[in-house]
């Protein structure tokens, strides 16, 4: 039988603000445990929470970008659960009345198509605390510094039918997260993870399968095992006349295979209502309209704006904007160089493989976009050429220096003077004579051997243009 894969994400998102969703607690990550826990936080009697506002700004903003409804009038409810690093018993989320309602984000596909994948909602809530099983033998201890953190909980439509594609959307809605500037989407440190829904069903048929939901899941990489994993599980317990069981799992990476956490609660087994210690929130159209003015361009945008401005092909604009911070810094390279297709393929080419090579963040670059902007200048400016650049850049991440102190400390300038390049073809003719005669007999091919035998004695330094013309002359 032919099976239909259907996938919906639910994605949690750590908004960037400095103090969580209701307390003045810090959000700063990496604090000793139990550091950054107020008593709000640690649900002591008589508190009450206070709404961040600048966690709803963060939602609005959300909103605009997927252009999605906004509900001016939303409520909190309280989500009960009992977990060990849940102090209060409940979680204070959304549910009949989230912030953002219905709306879309376009994804590019591995064959350049758009597929269009809609978003059910997202709605505010607090992050619970931690869990820690490690160094305590026989225990466990509770660490609540994130207890509070603020999250935008991104609920997709079941739009996905590959690990791929639910890969290629998740990437889209990180960079997008990260454009807004409303989290850094760190994977490592939690600010970006989610829960992937998964089930199947014969071809043709519209009635949805049982679904399972794999909790947690903290990397592009995880996700597309995960689900490719939950694929063929599932698959076979229904061809072998089985039946999925609704409930919650995990992914062990280490062994690449997901196992069965807990049966998976419906709405009502969490007994939501409104919570009687917040208001309603409800939000003015003026609000709205001045945080749209403030939004920044987003990655469709700038995708758009490279191809006209730059005259980059789609695919090449569509790598840059994925990574935030690669588009600003090719954005300062090609400012500095006036030169966008040499630039893109130095930032795309070289200096992003060095980056994959030592396994570096743009951040923890050697080479700045400064830095290579002079490079590319002198490439430019013949000082050297495209070849030399390539060791010039490699001592340059070895931090030897700029690109001009490395080209001078190892005299790599192009040789441009004439009679120097006259007097390495004439040695080089000289030194070859069978096969200067084959050229001169028609053996056009040649010439590459030539050109190849005059850079080796010149070390390379030889100006390509200059010595094709010179060659062409000599030769004939």
């Amino acid at each position: 039988m032919k099976w239909e894969v259907i996938i919906g994400l639910e994605v949690h998102t750590q908004l960037a603000t400095q103090s969580k969703i209701f307390s003045g607690a810090s959000t700063q990550y990496g604090a000793e445990p139990n550091t950054q826990a107020c008593a709000l936080d640690l649900a002591l009697p008589g508190t009450l929470p206070v709404l961040n506002e600048q966690a709803v700004a963060m939602a609005i903003k959300f909103g605009l970008a997927v252009e999605a409804e906004l509900n001016k009038h939303s409520v909190f409810a309280r989500k009960n659960y009992f977990y060990p690093d849940l102090p209060k018993g409940y979680q204070i989320s959304q549910y009949e009345h989230p912030i953002v309602g219905k709306g879309h984000l376009d994804v590019q596909l591995d064959d350049g198509s758009i597929k269009r994948i809609g978003i059910t909602r997202a709605h505010l809530e607090e992050d619970a605390g931690k869990s820690l099983h490690e160094d305590f033998s026989g225990m466990s201890a509770i660490d609540l510094n994130r207890a509070g953190t603020p999250l935008l909980e991104i609920v997709s439509e079941p739009d996905m039918r590959s690990a791929k594609e639910a890969v290629a959307y998740l990437k889209t809605l990180h960079s997008l997260v990260r454009y807004l500037g409303i989290s850094d989407g760190n994977m490592q440190e939690g600010s970006f993870r989610c829960d992937v829904n998964i089930s199947l069903r014969p071809e043709g048929q519209e009635k949805f399968g049982t679904r399972a939901e794999i909790k947690n899941v903290n990397s592009f990489r995880f996700v597309e095992r995960a689900i490719e994993y939950e694929i063929e599980r599932q698959k076979e317990i229904l061809e072998n006349g089985g039946m999925i069981i609704q409930e919650t799992r995990l992914f062990d990476s280490a062994k690449g295979e997901t196992r069965s956490l807990r049966s998976k609660e419906n709405a009502h087994d969490y007994r939501y209502f409104p919570d009687p210690d917040l208001l309603p929130l409800v939000i003015d159209q003026s609000w709205i309209d001045q945080l749209a003015s403030s939004l920044p361009e987003l990655p469709k945008a700038k995708a758009e704006r490279f191809q006209s401005e730059y005259q980059l092909s789609a695919y090449d604009a569509q790598v840059l904007v994925a990574n935030k911070d690669l588009a600003e810094f090719f954005e300062t390279v090609v400012g500095l160089t006036k030169q966008p297709k040499l630039s893109v393929n130095w930032v795309m080419g070289d200096f992003s493989a060095f980056l994959n090579k030592d396994n570096l963040s743009l951040g923890e670059s050697p080479v700045s976009a400064h830095a290579l902007a002079e490079l590319i200048n002198r490439i430019t400016d013949n000082t050297i050429s495209g070849r030399i650049a390539k060791e010039v850049f490699e001592a340059m991440w070895q931090k030897e220096g700029s690109a001009d102190q490395i080209i001078d400390k190892k005299a790599l300038r192009q040789i441009s003077d004439s009679s120097a390049l006259e007097q390495a073809i004439e040695e080089v003719m000289a030194n070859n004579p069978g096969q200067l005669a084959e050229y001169r007999s028609g053996k056009d091919k040649l010439f590459g051997f030539f050109v190849g035998q005059v850079m080796k004695a010149t070390g390379g330094k030889a100006n390509p243009a200059q010595l094709n013309d010179l060659l062409k002359n000599k030769l004939a």
